[in-house]
């Protein structure tokens, strides 16, 4: 399923398989972050398929692009709405992901509207989920975190 020099997501990171090595009998994928060449990451092989995941591709993130209005909120007035955020981070989807953008903006334009300030849990998974979601765009569409924002947000308008 994976092979070395294959570009993959692991923990919603963009990484790439080095090599393959036998460390104490088990077979290990070898990763490297495309953000950070410093950090090495042993997979083992047979985890891989739960661990890992192909990137998407160029067609997938135009669909995703144009269904994101189509994309439910979380429940908005939810006390748990922290373990929802991180249930849609566990999920791996970039589904997920916008999910969250558009809760924590919809909570914070609600907040805002009422002079309040933004929660700190809304903006860690905002400012996360956006992380997640632009830099596999990205690196797919091989341009700048910025660009890859830029990109998704001209596409809605």
């Amino acid at each position: 399923m994976f092979k070395v020099n294959d570009y993959v997501i692991y923990k919603r990171d963009v990484c790439i398989i080095l090599e393959e090595k036998l460390i104490s009998n088990y077979e290990y994928f070898v990763l490297q972050s495309t953000i950070d060449d410093s950090l090495k990451i042993n997979i083992p092989k047979n985890m891989s398929s739960k661990l890992l995941r192909h990137l998407n591709t160029k067609e997938d993130i135009e669909k995703l692009i144009n269904k994101i209005k189509t994309i439910p909120l979380l429940d908005v007035n939810s006390k748990n709405i922290e373990e929802d955020y991180k249930r849609c981070l566990r999920d791996e989807t970039l589904e997920s992901l916008i999910a969250i953008i558009k809760t924590s903006y919809f909570r914070n334009q609600s907040r805002l509207a009422h002079n309040k300030k933004m929660t700190d849990k809304d903006k860690y998974y905002y400012e996360l989920a956006e992380k997640f979601l632009y830099n596999e765009i990205a690196y797919i569409y091989n341009i700048t975190y910025e660009d890859a924002k830029k990109y998704v947000l001209d596409k809605l308008n």
